[in-house]
């Protein structure tokens, strides 16, 4: 285990933060390692992250980083692993030998949740939505073999840079109005990065749905418009809650370890407490 504070200090960053269920995973988690570790929740904006960082002392481990402020953080890190630097995003930042490193585990949250759902494995795929986690989304299909995407948004032209991130990780990248999704042939899996609640105004497909697994990164409130239509049609549907427990399962390997590859002791013990403390 990477040195560090007997009772270091981390928390998550972001705005809004008070309903993040990222406290209660870490929490337990740590208490599973037998780490007495602090894990607190900060309101934070991309505006007051550089003097929040500047601030920190020796005894502060790491934070874990959500909207909006995944993207403004990278000019303030030293060093950023590959997806990171891949997908333009850091969700994590740990604090070691005087230097900020910085993660992303959004990446490995979405391919484990989908792996918890039985899918390992897909040729066509659908993203809704254009901001950092579409990012993450697009890097992770290309990891189960995914050859086709297509990206709806409500302004197309704004989706050149995920275009060209699709294609640097080898798939063919199609942008389309998020209207078209009404029009949606069959596909293997849709993953919505669309915010909790919000309406696609579209129907969608009965094709689609028997066809596609979707992935809604959303978990509150649940079932979110876009949900309603996969459970109405019996469709497979996962919220969003299982790519926060595997992304937030990454960042403890990280803190505790160093490495997101990093295998604790207890890993299964872990998991458990994580996973209750998720549905208390």
């Amino acid at each position: 285990m990477a040195e560090s504070s007997p009772t270091a200090r981390l928390a998550v960053l972001g705005s809004p933060i008070a309903h993040s269920k990222s406290p209660a995973l870490h929490r337990a988690a740590y208490a599973r390692l037998g780490l007495d570790w602090e894990y607190t929740a900060v309101e934070m904006t991309g505006d007051r992250l550089p003097a929040f960082l500047e601030g920190l002392d020796a005894s502060w481990r790491g934070l874990s980083l959500t909207m909006p402020l995944k993207q403004d953080v990278l000019p303030l890190l030293d060093e950023v692993d590959e997806l990171a630097q891949l997908t333009g995003a850091a969700n994590t930042v740990l604090f070691e030998g005087g230097r900020r490193l910085g993660f992303n585990t959004d990446v490995g949250g979405i391919v484990r949740s989908l792996a918890e759902a039985g899918l390992e494995v897909a040729r066509t795929a659908i993203i809704i939505g254009g901001g950092a986690t579409a990012a993450s989304s697009m890097v992770a299909i290309a990891e189960l073999g995914v050859a086709h995407v297509r990206v709806l948004l409500r302004r197309p032209e704004a989706g050149a840079k995920l275009v060209d991130l699709g294609r640097s990780v080898g798939l063919i990248v199609d942008v389309d109005h998020l209207g078209a999704l009404a029009h949606a042939g069959p596909a293997d899996l849709v993953v919505s990065t669309l915010p909790g609640g919000t309406d696609t105004g579209s129907e969608v497909p009965a094709e689609l749905v028997s066809s596609a697994l979707l992935l809604d990164v959303a978990y509150a409130p649940w079932p979110t418009p876009l949900a309603k239509w996969w459970i109405e049609g019996r469709g497979r549907v996962i919220d969003g809650s299982g790519m926060l427990l595997q992304q937030a399962f990454l960042q403890v390997r990280i803190f505790a370890g160093g490495d997101p590859a990093a295998v604790l002791s207890d890993e299964s013990g872990i998991l458990t407490v994580m996973r209750s403390a998720l549905r208390s």
